[in-house]
């Protein structure tokens, strides 16, 4: 389909753009930028007056819970969510059930996401068989298949050893590994250490189940030269040695959760389940120094850690709670927020779930690497055009996505999705 979209402010903080003009795409590629070619005449036109025109976003953590959890969240759901929240691009972990760690699981889910023609789905395949920590899988297989890079999910390694030979196999291939860092037998509480944590009588995870984590991963980077990308820092701790880490010259890069982003361990309350999370949410020094890491560009990528989880899961005594929310539908709103209450450029928020979250995933985007969570003529047309000034009130139940809970429940947040398009396709679109 051709499409014309005019009057809207176009804004790409990859290459500055910034200017109200018009964009023209023609079979799923930008074909003018800021001027329409000559004898184009499209199928549509969308006025996108009084909207920012903007690159698709790139989420970096979202679980489609398929297969294996349906009960929790189907895939046409899921995606959906993330065509409304104006995502174009999506990263899901391997903790399915089965496991993503067989490349027939890998194909059967990236040909049934791309039939839904909603969200690009990048799968990240099991670092190890059935993510038990004890044989590497085939990577070479998994990527032949579609993985983008290999990961653990929420399950520790057991054994230093496997992530070494994880490691320094992944450099040889040139593969990503993708790892939460957190030491195995100090990360089983339930909520951080810490004031909240004892007042509550909760199992607490201490700082150091986070930094003693990523010095063993910074040492076998070292060692092994391999690429890795930290998911979901949670601690001050853990931001300063990510620093010296990148000052160093380390090949890592790091995202954080719109969760950890905004809230504290104050969150729970009283034993408010939504605030149940893993990471576990801990106090302001460190939801301040990840914002800070988040603004400067020590950490990369701003993710939702979409994880729908079903209401009976949640409506039990805290330390029993399944742990996870919903985040999909708030990725762009909380970026929006985050940029007008902590004076944060609006090009810097963006950037954080577009184009420095694309380029976590480099080279295993192939032909996409040039142009997604950008704005290029010739590149593959993913946009989102949003009501940047339009405010909204956080409802689970009236989200698209099947999971319910989040921390978010009841704030207004800016920000309203109005057309996500995929390869040129409208893919959502809100009145």
């Amino acid at each position: 389909m051709k499409l014309r979209i005019d009057n809207g402010r176009v804004l790409d903080p990859a290459t500055g753009l910034d200017q109200v003009c018009s964009l023209a795409v023609a079979a799923g590629r930008i074909v003018g930028l800021g001027r329409i070619p000559d004898g184009f005449t499209p199928a549509r036109v969308i006025d996108a007056q009084g909207c920012l025109v903007l690159p698709g976003l790139v989420d970096l953590a979202a679980r489609l819970r398929e297969p294996g959890h349906e009960h929790e969240g189907m895939l046409e759901s899921e995606m959906g969510a993330a065509a409304a929240g104006g995502i174009t691009s999506l990263v899901c972990p391997p903790d399915t059930d089965p496991v993503l760690d067989e490349p027939g699981l890998v194909e059967m889910l990236k040909f049934r996401a791309e039939k839904l023609h909603q969200s690009r789905l990048f799968p990240l395949g099991a670092l190890t068989c059935g993510l038990k920590g004890e044989v590497l899988t085939e990577m070479v297989e998994l990527t032949e298949s579609g993985c983008v890079g290999f990961a653990q999910a929420d399950v520790p390694l057991p054994s230093t050893q496997v992530l070494q030979r994880a490691l320094q196999y992944a450099a040889t291939f040139g593969y990503t590994v993708w790892l939460r860092p957190q030491e195995l037998s100090l990360g089983k509480g339930v909520a951080a250490s810490g004031a909240v944590a004892t007042r509550l009588g909760l199992s607490g995870v201490p700082v150091a189940a986070e930094t003693i984590a990523l010095q063993t991963i910074f040492d076998l980077v070292r060692a092994s030269g391999a690429r890795v990308h930290l998911c979901r820092l949670s601690s001050a701790a853990g931001v300063q040695l990510l620093r010296a880490a990148r000052a160093e010259g380390l090949p890592v890069s790091a995202d954080v959760s719109i969760n950890s982003l905004m809230f504290t361990d104050e969150a729970i309350g009283y034993f408010d389940s939504r605030a149940r999370l893993v990471p576990p949410l801990r106090q302001e020094a460190d939801r301040a120094a990840l914002a800070a890491a988040l603004a400067d560009g020590c950490i990369d990528a701003l993710v939702s850690d979409h994880t729908p989880v079903v209401e009976d899961a949640k409506v039990v005594p805290f330390g029993e709670a399944e742990p996870g929310a919903t985040g999909l539908e708030l990725l762009l709103p909380v970026a929006l927020h985050w940029a007008q209450t902590q004076q944060v450029p609006l090009a810097r928020a963006l950037a954080v779930v577009g184009n420095s979250a694309a380029g976590v995933l480099g080279n295993a985007l192939g032909t996409l690497q040039a142009s997604m969570g950008r704005l290029v003529e010739g590149g593959v047309a993913d946009l989102c055009i949003v009501d940047a000034q339009a405010r909204w009130s956080v409802a689970g139940a009236q989200l698209v996505s099947q999971g319910r809970h989040t921390p978010f429940e009841g704030q207004t947040l800016p920000g309203r999705v109005r057309f996500t398009i995929v390869g040129g396709q409208v893919a959502c679109e809100r009145p």
